[in-house]
């Protein structure tokens, strides 16, 4: 009888996690149980990160539409709420760079808002 080898599979398993593991530190990188272990904690984190990467980019736009606004004499929440009661459809994020690239824009906006 022939004798089979085995183990292919799971060494080409081994081999793909440890690849992907590159660039962890110490022997997370070359240890394929600490390896195993630190990427499910990475993977874990980085879905978790997706969703508060947007939190975060939303808490930022407000506070810059906010700044941009009280140099206009309005709150950030009177704004909002004057846009919504007007029809006026723009999302945060492109409030915010109109606040911060096109001040002039962002100006007549405040000003259609407030009559």
């Amino acid at each position: 009888m022939v004798r089979v080898k085995r183990g292919k599979i799971a060494h080409k398993k081994r081999k793909r996690l440890l690849k992907e593991t590159k660039g962890f530190r110490w022997g997370r990188k070359s240890k394929y149980r600490l390896a195993k272990e630190a990427l499910m904690k990475a993977r874990t984190y980085a879905y978790r990160d997706r969703k508060v990467k947007k939190r975060e980019f939303r808490k930022l736009w407000q506070i810059q539409i906010n700044a941009a606004c009280r140099n206009l004499g309005l709150s950030y929440s009177k704004f909002i709420h004057l846009l919504k009661e007007k029809n006026i459809i723009l999302d945060r994020k492109i409030l915010s760079t109109l606040a911060k690239k096109e001040p002039e824009i962002f100006k007549k906006i405040v000003e259609k808002v407030k009559k």
